[in-house]
């Protein structure tokens, strides 16, 4: 199966003005002893909004990690900022929104909610930066710069 799998187009949510969405129905696997989404659960679907946007937007981990852009390189979550504002139950179908919000030399800042029937129920600011095998920092390659610049639409 490639990053792109026309079987299921789409599995990894789709791509909006300014970023990406992704869909996320609620198991109770997601949920803690009192039915509701755990915290942790809440990260897990944040990561797979930044993981679907960047294999949409042509800058898969897969080729990223092979050096597809040069050096085989990765992102790493340096710092995330959160609120839990509200909780979301089993079957909720919530809304993991990824939005880019700035970029550095080797900093990606993106801005991630997760809403249900448009109720923001978690904001977080999410710091990664791009690192080589050795977990070294590195600048952002200036194609993958483009490509994040023209999904943020700037």
């Amino acid at each position: 199966m490639t990053d792109l799998d026309p079987k299921w187009p789409d599995l990894a949510g789709r791509l909006i003005p300014g970023g990406h969405l992704l869909p996320v129905r609620i198991y109770f696997e997601d949920t803690d002893f009192s039915g509701v989404v755990y915290h942790g659960s809440y990260i897990r679907f944040m990561e797979r909004g930044r993981s679907d946007f960047v294999r949409l937007i042509g800058v898969g981990h897969t080729g990223l990690g092979q050096g597809d852009h040069g050096e085989p390189l990765v992102f790493a979550v340096r710092r995330i900022n959160i609120d839990f504002l509200k909780p979301a139950r089993i079957d909720d179908l919530l809304e993991v929104r990824t939005t880019v919000r700035g970029m550095g030399g080797a900093r990606l800042e993106l801005r991630q909610t997760i809403d249900r029937d448009g109720q923001p129920l978690v904001e977080a600011d999410v710091t990664i930066v791009l690192i080589n095998r050795e977990g070294r920092a590195r600048r952002i390659p200036d194609s993958v710069r483009a490509v994040f610049e023209g999904a943020a639409g700037e």
